[in-house]
């Protein structure tokens, strides 16, 4: 019974579907041929009241008439068939730029003359792809998100406690070695320190457990932080966070698209300062990551889109462009009425 009832709504779809495109284009054959009419129709009535004649056969003082009287004619079917069809070349720009990763771009179907029918549809196509879009991003996010804290938890429990015992015991082992061999233990015991020191800055990157016990600004600066000691590049801070607590979802969007953020500028800007800006009011929610790098075209990986997908989860708008300073600008806008959920 369930797919004979999704069978007759596919069908009762299609039907409806084929009788909007048969609507459509019957309105849109009606309007041209009312556009052509009035313009024969009012040719003729000129032709009927003006003192101009026709001879059989044409005389030659006779074709300026005609050609002066056929051109108005034609110019006047042209320009009011352009503006008939001006909503088909806005309607086809939308469809080029039409992007998942950049929702919001409609046309206004009450200016569409006849056609509104058409960009009205068009619009609600845009509406069904962004709805079914963001529906399968908010689910795929999970997935990475719950693999990040596995293996945070695994390096922190696992490596991390070895790499522990290793240095206690090493500890143990220079202060037993005789003087000749001590100087070498301890650099090997240095080396090991290093490295649980770095397994210990990757499990906090990819598990910010800062963000969950401390909130986002102090998520953030320390997030500055690691950055300028890593790559040597200072971080400019402004933080204004506002009065009221943000959402957990909103929290972690917000991290993850700085620490891509500032991944980019360590990895392909080579800039000499970054500016990171947060902003929160009673209305929107902004966070800016300025860099003074070599800029130019970002052609958008799986680290852009990531962040872009991200972005749409928590009704965001996720803008790369240039920067005051020279470089990239990296702008996400959060709209503090959203409260979709990401899985975390």
């Amino acid at each position: 019974m369930g797919d004979v009832g999704v069978a007759e709504g596919r069908h009762a779809r299609e039907a409806a579907s084929g009788g909007s495109r048969r609507t459509a284009a019957q309105l849109l054959f009606r309007r041209l041929f009312v556009i052509n009419g009035l313009v024969f129709a009012v040719g003729t009535f000129i032709l009927a009241a003006s003192p101009a004649t026709v001879s059989s056969p044409v005389l030659l003082a006779e074709l300026p008439v005609l050609t002066v009287g056929l051109a108005a004619i034609v110019a006047a079917n042209a320009i009011l068939v352009r503006t008939s069809l001006a909503p088909l070349a806005e309607l086809t720009i939308v469809m080029e730029r039409a992007n998942l990763m950049r929702s919001g771009d409609r046309l206004d179907a009450r200016t569409s003359g006849d056609l509104k029918h058409l960009v009205g549809t068009f619009n609600a196509m845009l509406d069904r792809l962004d709805a079914e879009h963001a529906a399968s991003s908010a689910r795929a996010p999970a997935a990475p998100e719950s693999e990040r804290q596995r293996i945070a938890q695994e390096l922190h429990d696992e490596i991390g406690q070895s790499l522990t015992v290793v240095l206690l015991g090493l500890k143990r082992v220079v202060d037993r070695a005789p003087d000749e061999l001590r100087e070498e233990l301890c650099s090997v015991q240095e080396t090991v320190r290093q490295s649980l020191d770095e397994v210990r800055q990757v499990a906090r990157r990819l598990r910010p457990g800062v963000l969950e016990d401390l909130g986002l600004v102090s998520a953030l600066n320390a997030l500055a932080s690691d950055f300028s000691q890593v790559s040597g590049v200072p971080v400019t801070r402004s933080m204004d966070p506002g009065d009221s607590s943000l959402e957990p979802d909103v929290e972690l969007v917000v991290y993850r698209v700085a620490q891509e953020s500032l991944t980019n500028v360590a990895r392909h800007a080579e800039a000499t300062r970054v500016e990171l800006t947060l902003t929160v009011t009673d209305e929107e929610l902004c966070l800016r990551v300025d860099d003074d790098g070599k800029g130019g075209e970002h052609q958008e990986g799986a680290g852009i889109r990531g962040m872009r997908e991200r972005a749409l989860l928590v009704d965001g708008r996720l803008t790369i462009g240039p920067s005051p300073s020279g470089g990239t600008s990296v702008s996400l806008v959060i709209p503090r009425s959203s409260r979709r959920k990401v899985a975390s």
